[in-house]
């Protein structure tokens, strides 16, 4: 036993940095602090009521108690002689058989006052909680060969050594912690064969390590997770014990209770949320890469950054099966900086690295992690549906209602020619969009950026169009001059095309609004809520089509262009947002980080220079168009009746008075197109006599 402790001892001298840690002393202090902490936990086990119950187990203590005191000679001197003269005392309570809670009490202190002194967090736990299938590849590389593929302790190499490699199912182990998993397989166990997989495993990998060996002793997850153990934070601390009274388990745990327990530890969090954690890690490790570069301690930052791209591995795939050039580049980025900063990099080189590192990275966020939820998908697709179709029924039906009180009902097959052959180019236009995107798979991000910003484009003129509508008075003057112009010229072509491309414009915005939201969805599950909220929407329309022609009900078009006006508003916003984004990441455009600007991908807002500015342009636009629309058109009109007077003085009438004599005008035009369109109708129906070329018999006398 004793050799065993002491060639471990040595495995551990050997693998550990040799060097002082004055320039940055937190791997120094976590390592003590997590050996002296396990050393505790040892001695526990191995003492009760002033006897060594034990002694391998006190034994272990003295060794990680070693290995603190060696940790303890790296740090600055003003903490390090304290510290060391620290641990002899802790060491003299082991001699003693002294109590275990004395021990824990001693350790402690010891660790937290390097804490405060020195500035560091001892334990560095990771925000999302780490990834089980890396976990298990983690496990089978390094530690199945001894502790077996399922973790019984009976792997190949189990049976030589002394002693067996523990069984990581044993209900003993219900007291351990993921972290305290994390500290053995930092650095290792003193007594054992098992090594410190410190500088050999990214601290990324032996979380993931140290999750999956939790689960090995754990029956299938089932059941929910309560929101307050959705924290890996909170539960890396937490033994299966403490977890399990968090559940409001007492007593002995049955099998349904342990399979509640595995749910716990095998909570991996939302995709987005896991995937936004990863970034603010990688981000992390970056700056403190950098900081120790401006610091002069070259080593260390490149450790730091290999670090920070162990860490992006967890999203690597997931970035590459959706943009593979921008993987690479952040590969190449990466690599650049773990070499640069060790070899002596210039600050100018350091920061282009860093300016490319950040743009890039803000890139990879989009590409995985900025998929719109399935309500909003729903609720966008629902709402477009709605508009586009209501807005394509009113047309019509103002169309219909014209030629009817204007005595040209017989035409409305025109119309409805007109109407089929605009649904027909619909189709038309979406088979030719989406075969783009497929002929063109190498330029897919340019092209989505393309057709968003087009997309915004047309979304903010129809918002401002609707919103120039928005009056009732205004509404009809605009369809009657489209209908009168049609039926004046006599031309069934002239009518059908008025229908044509009435309809045609909602058909190909609903089709390039409808592959701009499928693209800023992301790739996944976008189909299915668009096309419920395309299916809803097609409902309703059916609703309102009946109660419009089969019980004469009327639209309030004022709320309706009003809203509608302000949701597509809030859709070229989100486009224009998605849209840059999405250049930036075929490289049509640069991307430039700012990093006080929020991030909101709901809105479409990111911290880059190029979409914000963008996106104040359509702010700058949206509020001309408000001043335009209700200030100064109003005021224009107002100054034009009083310097441009009819030729007779105005009689000065009262706002009824006006309003009827408004509607009688109305009712004079109306039957006054009537009256022409039956003089036009009697007149085609006469017909004149053709002159006869034979003789006229002579009158009878």
């Amino acid at each position: 036993m004793f050799l065993i402790g002491a060639v471990s001892l040595v495995a551990l001298l050997t693998i550990a940095p040799q060097q002082p840690a004055a320039d940055d002393p937190a791997p120094a202090v976590r390592r003590l602090a997590a050996t002296a902490r396990l050393a505790a936990e040892e001695y526990r086990v191995g003492v009760s009521d002033g006897r060594v119950t034990a002694p391998a187990e006190v034994e272990e203590a003295r060794l990680f108690l070693a290995e603190a005191r060696r940790s303890a000679a790296l740090l600055p001197r003003s903490e390090g002689r304290p510290a060391i003269a620290a641990i002899d005392s802790i060491l003299a309570l082991v001699a003693e058989v002294a109590p275990a809670d004395s021990l824990d009490a001693r350790v402690e202190r010891l660790a937290l006052n390097l804490s405060r002194h020195l500035g560091v967090s001892l334990d560095e736990t990771p925000e999302a909680a780490p990834s089980i299938a890396r976990g298990a590849v983690v496990y089978r590389n390094n530690c199945a060969s001894c502790h077996g593929g399922l973790g019984r302790g009976d792997g190949p190499m189990a049976a030589g050594l002394t002693p067996r490699p523990a069984d990581l199912t044993a209900a003993t182990l219900r007291t351990t912690s993921p972290l305290d998993y994390y500290h053995r397989i930092t650095i290792g166990v003193a007594g054992t064969a098992m090594p410190a997989y410190e500088t050999r495993l990214s601290a990324a990998d032996r979380w993931a390590a140290a999750v999956y060996a939790t689960l090995l002793r754990l029956p299938a997850a089932q059941g929910e997770v309560p929101p307050a153990l959705q924290s890996f934070a909170t539960t890396a601390h937490m033994s299966d014990s403490a977890a399990l009274a968090a559940l409001g388990i007492r007593g002995e745990p049955g099998a349904a209770d342990l399979a509640r327990l595995a749910a716990v530890r095998a909570w991996q969090g939302s995709a987005a949320g896991s995937t936004d954690a990863v970034f603010r890690t990688v981000r992390a490790q970056l700056d403190s890469a950098f900081d120790l570069v401006r610091h002069g301690n070259g080593p260390a930052a490149s450790a730091k950054a290999f670090d920070a791209y162990m860490t992006f591995e967890q999203v690597e795939r997931s970035v590459r099966a959706r943009n593979a050039g921008l993987a690479d580049k952040l590969e190449a980025a990466f690599a650049a900086l773990r070499t640069r900063a060790a070899g002596g990099a210039t600050t100018a080189e350091l920061g282009q690295i860093r300016s490319e590192l950040a743009a890039q990275l803000e890139n990879a966020e989009r590409v995985v992690g900025d998929p719109l939820s399935p309500i909003n998908l729903f609720f966008q697709s629902f709402v477009l549906m709605l508009r586009e179709g209501l807005e394509a029924i009113l047309i019509v039906g103002a169309l219909l209602t014209f030629l009817t009180r204007t005595g040209a009902s017989h035409r409305r097959r025109d119309i409805h020619i007109g109407v089929g052959a605009a649904l027909g180019a619909s189709l038309l236009t979406a088979a030719v969009l989406e075969t783009v995107f497929q002929v063109t798979p190498g330029r897919r991000e340019a092209i989505e950026g393309l057709t968003m910003m087009v997309a915004t484009v047309v979304l903010f003129y129809v918002s401002y169009w609707l919103l120039s509508k928005m009056e009732v008075v205004k509404w009809n003057s605009f369809v009657k001059s489209k209908v009168q112009d049609a039926v004046t010229s006599g031309s069934s072509l002239a009518l059908a095309s008025a229908a044509f491309l009435a309809v045609y414009r909602e058909g190909f915005e609903t089709v390039l609004f409808y592959k701009a939201l499928f693209v800023s969805g992301g790739a996944g599950a976008t189909v299915m809520p668009v096309v419920s909220g395309i299916v809803a929407g097609l409902a309703i329309l059916v609703v309102v089509y009946f109660a419009i022609n089969r019980f004469g009900v009327r639209l309030p078009l004022k709320p309706f262009f009003g809203i509608t006006s302000a949701f597509l508003y809030y859709m070229a916003f989100v486009f224009a947002g998605k849209g840059i984004a999405e250049l930036q990441e075929g490289g049509l455009v640069p991307t430039t980080i700012l990093s006080w600007a929020p991030r909101v991908p709901s809105l479409g807002i990111y911290p880059t220079l190029e979409s914000l500015s963008a996106q104040a342009v359509l702010i700058v636009l949206f509020v001309a168009a408000l001043v335009w629309t209700f200030v100064i058109e109003p005021r224009r009109l107002r100054v034009t009746s009083v310097m441009v007077p009819d030729a007779a003085a105005p009689l000065p009438l009262s706002a009824g008075t006006s309003r009827e004599l408004l509607r009688s005008l109305d009712r004079m035009e109306t039957d006054l197109a009537e009256l022409r369109s039956e003089v036009e109708r009697m007149r085609s129906q006469i017909v004149t006599p053709r002159p006869s070329s034979s003789p006229a018999p002579p009158p009878r006398s």
